[in-house]
């Protein structure tokens, strides 16, 4: 049972544990933030009750930058371990929020609490958690601490949202070509980068190829947008990848647009690349990117573009994962499901399947040979096979896969 102080008769040592919390972290340059000031309150009150016992322990459970809405924070996480070991007999909080703007998380932490008979104090909110009237007032604190938390979420989230449809820049990072105004709010044009990044658009036009155009931006050593944190340390800068590229051509930020919730609206960053030329991209990425060549399919993915999920009926995408220096390649559905199954298992099994079917056409059944034999099948060769396969269907449940071949298959293979 809990109690908001110690029973007067009790002449055994009371173990209080301080925890503090804000929400944003405090700088460097405060000599004294709100933490401190938590603490110090806390400290009075303990010290108000010495005569009961009351001693404060000289661990500071201290989570700056974490918010009450969850309970991953690390101190908490080492308080309640140290209540699990019996180090702590009360918790002192300066409000009640300061431990949770959660109602479940809150339930939680107090049935810890009760099941290792630690009581809990908020300084500046009295109450008896060991009558009713005691529990009721802890839950109506409880839910308009919640109650603010998502009011302060829903006017974040219309704020970001009316900056965006008047088309101001409301933080992130920073795209390549655009610096950052030195009064901070809005983007401005990096000359340097602009060019560069035209000539990106450029390159992609004359090539019509996201391989050939990543090829030729890694000889010519282009790196992504680099920028200094508010600590100093350098981030970004690296190598272009197929996705990063992707993403760079997509932007409409370069001409002078935004992008929210599925609609554009004109921005205030000034244009870096011609709105037509923008579309001319637009329309060959389009045509690209669905037959699986380039982005997204460096690494040959066989079923890239006809593999689905069979518990949600949608597109299972081909993804890459290093681990030690070694690559590994596996199909991920990034829906609801999640689920996931090496590149290779699956390849391996489909191949098998299609030559097995393919015995009785000589066309389809080289076609199979020569991807098998590829470590990587080239694009050419993966827009023939696709000739042929309708649909691949993978159940993660019985590792199950089903194909579904194309009735016009030979035809349009021997057109193309």
């Amino acid at each position: 049972m809990l109690a908001a102080h110690a029973s007067p008769d009790s002449a055994r040592l009371v173990r209080c544990a301080v925890y503090c919390r804000k929400s944003i972290a405090p700088g460097p340059e405060q000599n004294f933030n709100t933490l401190d000031a938590q603490r110090e309150a806390a400290l009075a009150y303990i010290a108000s009750q010495h005569a009961e016992g009351w001693q404060v322990l000289p661990h500071i459970y201290n989570d700056g930058g974490f918010s009450g809405s969850h309970m991953e924070r690390p101190a908490l996480r080492k308080l309640m371990s140290d209540i699990e070991s019996s180090r702590v007999d009360c918790v002192v909080v300066y409000k009640v929020d300061r431990l949770s703007r959660s109602l479940l998380d809150f339930a939680r932490i107090m049935g810890v609490f009760e099941k290792h008979g630690v009581s809990f104090v908020a300084v500046t909110q009295q109450f008896n958690t060991s009558v009713p009237v005691g529990r009721l007032t802890l839950n109506i604190l409880l839910s308009f601490a919640q109650f603010e938390r998502e009011i302060i979420s829903e006017r974040t989230r219309d704020k970001k949202a009316a900056s965006r449809q008047k088309g101001k820049w409301i933080g992130g990072y920073v795209p390549l070509g655009y610096d950052l105004a030195a009064q901070g709010g809005r983007l401005v044009v990096n000359a340097r980068e602009a060019q560069q990044v035209r000539e990106i658009f450029g390159l992609f036009e004359e090539t019509r190829s996201m391989e050939a155009t990543l090829e030729e931006v890694k000889r010519r050593e282009w790196k992504r947008k680099s920028w200094i944190t508010a600590k100093g340390a350098v981030c970004g800068g690296g190598p272009f990848s197929a996705g990063t590229l992707l993403r760079l051509l997509r932007s409409a930020l370069y001409v002078g647009l935004v992008d929210y919730q599925g609609k554009r609206y004109r921005g205030e960053q000034p244009a870096i690349v011609d709105g037509r030329q923008w579309r001319r991209v637009q329309k060959l990425l389009s045509q690209e990117v669905p037959k699986g060549r380039g982005v997204g399919n460096q690494q040959g993915a066989l079923l890239q573009g006809v593999l689905y999920c069979a518990s949600c009926a949608r597109p299972m995408g081909h993804a890459l994962n290093s681990l030690k220096g070694k690559l590994y390649r596996y199909y991920t559905c990034r829906h609801g499901c999640r689920n996931r199954v090496s590149a290779v298992r699956l390849e391996t099994s489909v191949l098998e399947q299609l030559a097995s079917a393919a015995q009785t056409h000589t066309v389809f059944r080289n076609l199979v040979r020569r991807c098998a034999e590829q470590s990587i099948v080239s694009p050419a060769l993966l827009a023939r096979l696709h000739r042929w396969i309708e649909r691949v269907t993978y159940t993660s449940t019985t590792g199950e896969v089903s194909i579904q071949l194309r009735t016009k298959g030979a035809k349009r293979d021997a057109v193309g």
